[in-house]
Formats: C-alpha cells, structure tokens, sequence
C-alpha cells in the first residue's frame, strides 16, 4: 500500500546505502550537484531546514529482476567516476529504489562516506594529477562569513587540510579545526563527542567563543545526523513500470530540471530489450571524448545522432520520437549508428580538432552520417581511397565551424544535409551543400569580406584554433601546438610604448592590435615556453641565425620582407595581413 512513511534518520539511510537496500532505479540520471550544493545541504541540516521529502519504490525481490538497477557513487571523480555501477539484484531482500530524491541522497553519502574530485582550472583535462580527490569537512572554530550559510563546510584535500589545522594565533592557539564529516558516523553517543572535543584540545581553547562553538558545532552535527529523523519519503509499491515512469517524469519536473537526454535516456532504458541504453550511451560518449587530444560530446549529441542516422522523418528532441517503436529501431541500429559515429570524431581528431578549436558539435552527425551510407569503412581515416572525401569534408567542417553554420536551429540544417548526401551518392557532396545554401544563413562560400573578418579573430577566441589550422596545415594539431604572440604581450604596456618614442596616436594601434591574428603564430609547446617574454628580433636571431633556416620559418609563418623591431610594429602587422590573407584565400575560395 502506498503511503508516507516515518521518516528515518540520515544514519539509517546511510546504513540502508551501504547494504544495497536502497538502489537507483535505471531512469534515474547521473549525479550533477556541486561541491558547493552539497557543502549547501549540510549547512542546511545544520540549521534545521527542511530538504524536502523523498519519493522511494519498493519492488519485490521476486520481481528485482525484471527492472534495471544501480548503486550510489561514493567517490565522484568528474573524468573517470561519474557513472553508477551497476547493482546486483539477486540478493535475499526487497529493494529500495530511490525515484525522487537521488542528487540530495548521493550527496549525503559522498560527503559521510566518499571523495569528490573535480578538474582543477589551470590543469589539462587529461593529467591524472588535474583531479585532487577531496573530503567533506567541517571547520569547528570558524562560522561561515557567508549571510545565507552559517556553518562552514568545504570539500578539501588531505594536504589543505593539514596545512589549515597547523596555523595558529598569536597565544599558540589553533585557528581552524577542520573536522573529517564522515568521521561523525563513528560516534555511537553523545559522550563520543565530549571525548573528541576533549583529546583535540578544543573545549579548552584560549578563545572561550571558538571553544563554545566547536562544542556546539559538533554536537549539532551528531544529532542531526544520528538523532533527527530528517529524512521523510513516500513510499511507492506499485511494479507497473508504466505507472512508475509517469511518476518519476512528474516528479523530477521541478528542481534541477531534466535536460532532454536525461528524460529521453529515461525512456530509452526502460525500453530497450537486449541492450542496456544507459550503460551503452555513456559508454560511447565516454570512449568518443577520449578520442585524439578530447572532446565534450554529450549524451544529448549521441541521442540527436540516433534520430538523424535512424533515418527518422522528423529529428526534433521530443517525448513523441522516444516512443518504445522508435527506441527499438535505434537499440536495432545501434551497431551501425555508433561505429559511422566514431570514423567521424576520429577523422575530426586526426584532422587536428578537439574540444579546444570546435564550436558545434552538430557538425559531426552529416560527416557521421555520410560514412555510414558508405558502409561504415573501418580505414576511412587513412586509407588513400578516401583521400579526396577526406578534404571535402575537412573544407565543409572549417567552414561550417567558422561561419557558424550551425548557430541556430541546427535541426533545420541537418535534415536538407541528410537529404543532400543521400541524392548525391559517390563522395562526399561538398559542391551540392554549397550551392543550396548558398545566400542563405548556412553558406558556407567564403567572400573577401568573411576572409578579412578572419583577421579580427582574437588570441582566447573560440575560432583562432580554426583559423589557425587553415594557416598552419602542416601543424600536427593533435601533439601540443601553442598560439604565440610573435611581438610578447607583455611589451605593449602604454608607457613601455611611449618610452621608445612611439606617437600616442601610432600607440593605440599597438595597444588595440596585440592580439590579433596578424600578431600571433603557433609554435610547438617547448619552443614557446623558451620563448616566452623574449622581444621577436632578438628571438630570431637566437634561433634562425643560418639565412636559409630564416628564410623557411618566414615562409612558413607567414612573415614579411621588412623589419622586425618593435618600434616596427604596425608596418609588420598590416604587411603580414596581407599575406595571411592571400593565404587564407588560397585555402578557403
């Protein structure tokens, strides 16, 4: 009989996690809270907040097996532990599913029980050592100086933590005391508490407030976890997956909302027959992202793909085109989608794109698409075969990439290019696309005055990797190449310029043209670094003494018959533009 329950514990919880009592059901989505939300929702229990009740689905150990299941993540690692394993349903008990409620339930467990690693900003996404794995910690001496949060929990490292827990104050006090959360699920009693206040020396701290509030703090934290019964839920019994879906869809259309492939994804898993959809779909997206030097392609992506490469009429992301029909002709074609699929992100890769120089990724389905309607030809990406197919393709992606072909209502541009590669069999029907969209928002015929905006494009810009490759196609884009400022960026400070005796008004050219590309060239990861701050006349003849190695790295990059001082600046720049774009016109027109 379904019914609201008495609500139980966060301990209990936690115990009834750690037993596989309570499991994901395969509709659920992945986890996607924050440090921040979590560090959020224990404050939140803290101070006694509600955090809404909780939707559970008891299903029977004897119809266990006829449903998809998952277990908790108890350590986030954003690139390599996002996915849930799966659960083994064969056990003796009855089954928990949790259908509304899951993000705040993982994230009571990894802050008691796991580790959250997330990529650090200034490190690369594929260094192991980007990805610091963190505990949830409470400071006992510090409130939180934040107005809407009064306890200060934060996900640390060991080594933050330690070097925290070692400043003192002026009297050889400790500041900070940060407490392991997980470490209170230890603590049986209250008396457990008073003992770890005692042996830490904080209830005998020289600042009675700070003393006063460890006490506080710590005892807070036992109760609400071992004590309060926070956590209130509905129980749901019925086995009808119909009635389930409908409910989990309902519920889930408030808080963070489900993007599309979430809910589509939901419907793909409940209704695939021989194949898991969940487990299938995130195993290609990751696979696919792992390609040459990376991608972020996403689920969304994946599932698009299936409705273009399904040949379904209508391409539109809706319920209507998940229908359990439609979802069983894209589980039969899956082994044709996924391999066209990957041939189009591995020619992308070897072409020398990657998440760092794409701006749509749509532009992968056609390309997809065409392999498949040749037949899924294993040696795509190298076979001389190709050769010819390989450059039309590789001239539509630059300029569908850097005329933003695909900037609005991309389903409006898949569908006539779909309809155009299977009209136009026997290669890779550039010439086709371009005289129907010609005139139009999805041109993709480049004029003079589209080549000279390419001169405006900006070191940091998401095209200047593009256009770069079209400069630079001898550049192995997939080994570390880096966008260098041939004049360094750090001369061009006003004062520096006016110093050498520069016009004011000669100033400002220097000052607003720093970046741009007539100033930038790409050099390989070592020699830039050495390069670094040195002035460009003094560079080159440290490096290209010999005339005839000067005379090839001018060739190679673009550079101009005149002199290369700093004071020299301007003539250089506009003289070099107008190589690069004759340059740019020979690639592109």
């Amino acid at each position: 009989m379904s019914s609201y329950q008495t609500a139980l514990t966060i301990s209990t919880v936690i115990k009834n996690i750690d037993s596989k009592t309570y499991l994901l059901p395969s509709i659920q989505r992945e986890f996607v809270w924050s440090t921040k939300q979590i560090e959020k929702l224990f404050d939140s229990i803290m101070m006694d907040y509600p955090i809404n009740s909780f939707l559970f689905w008891k299903v029977p150990k004897d119809k266990a097996n006829e449903f998809k299941f998952y277990e908790f993540l108890r350590n986030y690692h954003q690139k390599d532990g996002r996915h849930n394993p799966k659960a083994d349903t064969n056990g003796p008990d009855d089954i928990i599913a949790i259908l509304d409620g899951q993000q705040r339930m993982t994230s009571l467990y990894i802050g008691l029980k796991g580790t959250y690693a997330y990529k650090l900003s200034y490190k690369r996404w594929d260094n192991p050592q980007a990805y610091p794995k963190r505990k949830l910690y409470l400071n006992l001496l510090t409130a939180n100086e934040e107005t809407d949060s009064t306890y200060k929990f934060l996900f640390l490292t060991d080594a933050e933590v330690k070097e925290a827990n070692s400043a003192v104050d002026a009297n050889e006090q400790a500041v900070d005391f940060w407490f392991p959360v997980g470490e209170i699920l230890n603590f049986k009693q209250e008396y457990e508490v008073n003992t770890y206040l005692i042996k830490n020396k904080l209830t005998s701290h020289s600042d009675p407030n700070k003393a006063m509030f460890a006490n506080e703090a710590l005892f807070k934290l036992f109760t609400a976890i071992h004590r309060k019964e926070t956590i209130s839920y509905y129980l749901e019994e019925s086995t009808e997956l119909d009635k389930v879906l409908s409910i989990f869809i309902r519920v889930n259309s408030g808080g963070t909302p489900l993007s599309y492939s979430d809910l589509l994804l939901s419907f793909a898993t409940a209704q695939w027959q021989d194949k898991d959809a969940r487990e299938s779909i995130n195993e290609i997206v990751d696979e696919l992202n792992e390609i040459g030097r990376g991608f972020n392609l996403t689920k969304d992506m994946v599932l698009k793909t299936c409705l273009v490469l399904g040949d379904f009429p209508d391409i539109a992301y809706k319920v209507d085109n998940f229908n359990n029909t439609n979802m069983l002709v894209i589980e039969q074609k899956w082994d044709d989608i996924t391999p066209s699929l990957r041939l189009a992100v591995e020619l992308i890769a070897s072409f020398g794109f990657s998440r760092e120089n794409i701006q749509s990724n749509s532009a992968l389905i056609p390309i997809a698409y065409y392999i498949q309607t040749i037949g899924n030809a294993s040696n795509f990406v190298d076979s001389s075969a190709y050769e010819e197919d390989r450059k039309k393709i590789k001239k539509w992606f630059i300029a569908s990439q850097l005329l933003h072909a695909f900037s609005s209502a991309p389903d409006g541009f898949l569908k006539p290019l779909r309809e155009i590669i299977l009209k136009n069999p026997g290669g890779f029907p550039y010439q086709q696309i371009d005289e129907k969209f010609k005139g139009t928002n999805r041109d993709i015929s480049f004029s003079d005055d589209s080549i000279n905006n390419l001169l405006y494009t900006k070191c940091g810009s998401g095209d200047i990797l593009l256009v770069m490759s079209i400069l630079y196609p001898w550049a192995d884009l997939k080994n570390h190449f880096h966008i260098d400022h041939m004049f360094p960026k750090s001369l061009f400070t006003r004062k520096r310029i006016q110093k050498l005796g520069v016009p004011d008004n000669q100033a400002d050219f220097y000052i607003d043209n720093v970046n741009y590309i007539g100033n930038l060239q790409l050099l390989e990861e070592l020699p830039n670094k050495e390069k670094n701050n040195t002035e460009f006349k003094t560079w080159l003849e440290q490096n290209y003494a010999d005339a005839d190695k000067l005379k090839a790295y001018r060739e190679k990059h673009y550079i101009p018959d005149v002199g290369v001082e700093f004071t020299n600046f301007e003539e250089f720049f506009l003289e070099r533009e107008k190589l690069l774009v004759k340059a740019l016109k020979a690639a592109l027109i």
